[in-house]
C-alpha cells in the first residue's frame, strides 16, 4: 500500500480535527516509532496489571456523569483574534506567503464562489498576493465541484493543461504549486494525488484555514492534504474577500453542509453535516457589504446619490405593531450614517397615517421625524386594512377615517415644507441632468433627473455641445446636460440649460 494512502486511512480512523494532515500525522508516527524502538518495554503481563490499577484509581477520583452534563456546551466558533501556534515542524515565518502570487479558478455553484472568497481572505492575511495572470502565478488553486461527472472531468482536463505549464516552469523561478480545493478534493482524496503527481495540495471544504500550512509543507517538495470534514466549521470569523472586481452582486452564505441525504446527491458527503453560521457573523458581513454599497454610491459618478428608506412611522411603538424590526432611534442613526457617508444624498420614504392603534402622540412623533430628516421625496398614504394580513387577523382598525385623513394632510403639509427647504439648497447650483423627454405640463420644456433623482424642468432650447465647439444642438432623451437651477418646489427643480455634455466630461470637470 502507498504510504500516503495508509496515512490517510489512519487519519480517518483517528477522527482528527481540522488541522490534521498527511505531513503532521507522518511526523507523529515517525516520532512514535523512533521512541518505541529506542526504549525497553515491560512485559505484557506487568504492563496490563499496572494499567488496570492506574485506571481504577483514576476512575474513583475522576469526574462524575453529572460533571460532563454541566460542562456540555455548544461548539465555540474560532475568534479572529486567536493566533494558533505553528506545528512543531514549521517555523512561524514558513507559514507566510512572502508575496507569492496566487491564481484562483472557481468551478461550480455559488457556494464555491463563497469558498473562493474565504480561501483568498485566509491567504491574503498570510501575506500572499493575488494575480489574474496565470503565467506569473506561483500557486494555482482550483476550487472544484463534484455534483456531476462532467464537472470532475473538467478539472481533470484542466490539470493536464496545467501540467504542461508546471513542466515548462523556468528553474530561475520558485517551483509552481498546484492545489485542488473543495468538493472534488473531499470526494476523491488520495486518488487525485496518485493519479496526478503534479498536484501538491489537497484541501476539503472545511480545511481552508489550513491552507498556509499545507502550502508551506508543499514548498519542501511533499504533497500535503487535509480533507477532514468538521461538525462546527462555518468560517464565521473569516470575512470573505470578493475575488471579482467587476462583480455586480454579492452572496452571503448563512450555512454549510446538508443533512437532506437526497438519494442522487453527493453534497452531504463532500460538504459534511448541515450547520448554520452564527447570526452575529451574518449580520457583520451584511453590514460590511452595505458599507461598500454606500462607499460606491459616494465614489461613482454613474450611480445616483439617492436612497429610498421607507420609515412608515416615526413612533417606535407603532413600528413594533407594524413588525418593522427597528425603532425610531435605530432608523435616525442609519439616516445620519448615510448622510455622513454620502454628502448631499437625496432621501425618499414611505409613511402611513392612522395605522391600527396610532395615537395623537404617535402621529406627532411621525411629524417630528419628517422635520428631522427633511426628505426630498415622499410617498404618504392613509392606512387601509387589507384582508389576509397579520393586522387583519390580530389588530383592530380603530382610527376613524376622518382622523386618518386629517393626519395624512398634516403629514403631507410638513413633508412639502421640509422638502422645499431641502430642494432650495440647489438654487444657484449647476447640476448634471439626464434628459428623459418633454415635460408633461409644457410642450416647450424638457424634463430630466439630477444626481439625486429629482425632477428638473428646463426650456427646450438650442445649446452648445462641449464635444463639438461651435455646434448648436437640442437635447434628446438619454443626453446629459448641465442646468443651472433657478427655483425649487417640494417636487421639482427649475433652471436654464447651459450645454450638452457627457457623464465622463462632467465628472472630469467636477
Amino acid at each position: 500500500m502507498h504510504p500516503l494512502q495508509w496515512v490517510l486511512q489512519v487519519q480517518r480512523s483517528l477522527g482528527w480535527g481540522p488541522l490534521a494532515s498527511v505531513s503532521w500525522l507522518s511526523l507523529r508516527i515517525c516520532r512514535a516509532h523512533s521512541s518505541l524502538s529506542s526504549t525497553t518495554c515491560p512485559s505484557p503481563e506487568r504492563q496490563e496489571d499496572g494499567a488496570r490499577k492506574d485506571f481504577s484509581s483514576r476512575l474513583a477520583t475522576g469526574p462524575t456523569f453529572q460533571h460532563f452534563l454541566r460542562s456540555t456546551s455548544a461548539p465555540q466558533e474560532k475568534l479572529s483574534s486567536e493566533v494558533e501556534d505553528p506545528p512543531p515542524y514549521l517555523m512561524m515565518d514558513e507559514l507566510l506567503g512572502r508575496e507569492r502570487k496566487v491564481y484562483l479558478e472557481t468551478y461550480g455553484c455559488q457556494m464555491n464562489v463563497n469558498d473562493t472568497e474565504i480561501a483568498w481572505s485566509i491567504l491574503q492575511k498570510s501575506g500572499y498576493l493575488r494575480t489574474r495572470n496565470l503565467q506569473e502565478a506561483d500557486v494555482i488553486l482550483l476550487v472544484t465541484c463534484s455534483i456531476r461527472e462532467k464537472a470532475e472531468q473538467t478539472i481533470w482536463n484542466r490539470l493536464h493543461q496545467l501540467k504542461a505549464l508546471k513542466t515548462r516552469r523556468p528553474r530561475s523561478r520558485v517551483p509552481l504549486r498546484i492545489g485542488i480545493l473543495g468538493c472534488m478534493a473531499e470526494r476523491l482524496k488520495e486518488e487525485i494525488l496518485n493519479r496526478e503527481k503534479m498536484v501538491d495540495v489537497l484541501a476539503g471544504p472545511d480545511a481552508y484555514r489550513d491552507l498556509p500550512r499545507l502550502l508551506a509543507v508543499a514548498e519542501s517538495g511533499q504533497q500535503a492534504a487535509n480533507v477532514l470534514l468538521s461538525l462546527d466549521e462555518t468560517y464565521a470569523d473569516v470575512m470573505p474577500v470578493q475575488t471579482s472586481p467587476s462583480a455586480t452582486s454579492a452572496f452571503v452564505s448563512i450555512m454549510r453542509g446538508c443533512d437532506n441525504m437526497c438519494s442522487y446527491c453527493i453534497v452531504p458527503f463532500t460538504r459534511g453535516r448541515e450547520r448554520s453560521r452564527p447570526i452575529a457573523s451574518i449580520l457583520e458581513e451584511v453590514k460590511k457589504l452595505s458599507e461598500q454599497v454606500l462607499q460606491l454610491i459616494h465614489e461613482r459618478d454613474n450611480i445616483c446619490k439617492q436612497i429610498h428608506l421607507p420609515a412608515q412611522s416615526g413612533s417606535s411603538r407603532v413600528l413594533e405593531a407594524m413588525r418593522r424590526g427597528y425603532s425610531r432611534e435605530a432608523y435616525v442613526e442609519l439616516v445620519h450614517h448615510i448622510k455622513e457617508s454620502i454628502p448631499g444624498v437625496s432621501l425618499s420614504s414611505d409613511f402611513i397615517a392612522g395605522f391600527c392603534g396610532e395615537t395623537e402622540e404617535d402621529h406627532v412623533q411621525t411629524v417630528s421625524l419628517l422635520r428631522e430628516v427633511q426628505y426630498n421625496t415622499g410617498f404618504l398614504f392613509a392606512y387601509s386594512m387589507r384582508q389576509k394580513t397579520r393586522a387583519y387577523h390580530r389588530l383592530k382598525d380603530d382610527v376613524p377615517e376622518e382622523v386618518k385623513l386629517r393626519r395624512l394632510e398634516e403629514l403631507i403639509t410638513v413633508f412639502r415644507e421640509e422638502a422645499t427647504k431641502a430642494n432650495q439648497m440647489s438654487v444657484g447650483c449647476t447640476q448634471l441632468v439626464l434628459v428623459e423627454g418633454l415635460s408633461k405640463r409644457s410642450a416647450t420644456d424638457l424634463c430630466g433627473r439630477n444626481d439625486g433623482n429629482l425632477k428638473v424642468i428646463f426650456p427646450d432650447a438650442e445649446m452648445e455641445d462641449v464635444n463639438n465647439p461651435g455646434l448648436r444642438v437640442r437635447a434628446q432623451p438619454g443626453d446629459y446636460v448641465l442646468v443651472k437651477i433657478t427655483s425649487a418646489s417640494s417636487q421639482t427643480l427649475r433652471g436654464h440649460v447651459l450645454c450638452r455634455t457627457t457623464l465622463k466630461d462632467s465628472s472630469a470637470n467636477c
